[in-house]
């Protein structure tokens, strides 16, 4: 076995299982899936934003969103404005709802304290304004029901 399956077998055990979603522009004044829920509930236990190309300098409050298939969404986390964030800049959440989504000038980003439940339905990208730029997401999960998955959207 080679030292990256290793290292990969490890990581899915501490959180879960990985998807990850290709870069995409940001979604203009509106929410956008990043990720589908199917089957059954989930607990995130991560999730990572990476920008690809240079965010607009201008405002654009942004947060991550469960929106159900039954039901209201629910914001993950609290808004972050996102104006001229650099290649390389990292989004996380805390996990707590409260919290702003986490924004650092490819320095770092936190990994979640508080896990989530999700239910079937997306995660959402939701931004306030129309601004030029892309994000790569990562996200890692374990299925709570027999048949929970994620895929990107």
């Amino acid at each position: 076995m080679t030292q990256a399956y290793l290292q990969g077998r490890a990581l899915e055990r501490m959180f879960g299982i990985h998807v990850a979603r290709a870069t995409a522009s940001l979604p203009a004044t509106t929410a956008h899936a990043l990720f589908t829920i199917a089957g059954g509930r989930v607990l995130l236990v991560n999730i990572l934003g990476e920008v690809t190309t240079i965010i607009q300098t201008q405002a654009n409050n942004t947060k991550l969103t469960s929106n159900p298939t039954t039901g209201t969404s629910v914001d993950m986390c609290a808004v972050l404005d996102i104006t001229a964030d650099e290649v390389g800049c990292l989004y996380g959440i805390t996990g707590l709802p409260s919290d702003a989504l986490v924004g650092t000038n490819a320095g770092f980003a936190p990994v979640m304290y508080r896990k989530q439940v999700l239910p079937i339905g997306t995660i959402d990208l939701d931004c306030a304004a129309t601004n030029t730029g892309a994000i790569k997401w990562d996200l890692w999960y374990i299925p709570l029901d027999e048949g929970a998955s994620v895929v990107a959207a």
